[in-house]
């Protein structure tokens, strides 16, 4: 079974906050928070800070948290996924996209009342817990459990458990 740890930043500028659309393989997009996958070697921290350094070109000195996590297990799939999710306390640099995947193709400052329908028919392990963050409805141990259902990326479909 593969397992990966991602990690998520949730930067604000004022009441703005900072979201990052991902081209996926087979032509989809989807916009979330930037964040990506932990090397070896890092912890959430210092992957998240290099991450968020390649997708958006800004620097996070500090990061709270985790704020939430979540963990998803796609057994037709063979994965497991574990994230959590840190929220920057501040950031200096201009906004630029080096990522050496390949991956983010824009970065944007969102307000808060245009994340549902930006959200809308993402995967509900991203949507759920950003939206309850932000709605200060988290569970009371901040933690959200998905099973995720199906074997090709376009046809999924999440439960939370």
């Amino acid at each position: 079974m593969r397992k990966w740890t991602v990690g998520g930043g949730v930067i604000f500028d004022a009441d703005r906050i900072l979201m990052v659309q991902n081209h996926r393989r087979g032509g989809r997009t989807d916009w979330s928070t930037p964040g990506g996958v932990i090397d070896e070697g890092e912890t959430v921290v210092q992957g998240l800070t290099r991450e968020v350094k390649e997708e958006t070109g800004l620097a996070v000195a500090s990061w709270v948290g985790p704020i939430y996590t979540i963990s998803a297990e796609a057994p037709e799939m063979d994965w497991t996924l574990r994230v959590e999710v840190h929220q920057a306390t501040g950031f200096s640099g201009d906004i630029q996209i080096e990522d050496p995947d390949g991956i983010v193709r824009e970065v944007q400052w969102f307000t808060r009342d245009l994340l549902p329908s930006l959200l809308e028919g993402q995967q509900l392990w991203l949507r759920e817990p950003l939206l309850s963050y932000l709605d200060e409805r988290l569970p009371d141990d901040a933690h959200f459990n998905y099973r995720v259902l199906g074997n090709e990326a376009g046809q999924l479909r999440a439960e939370r458990v």
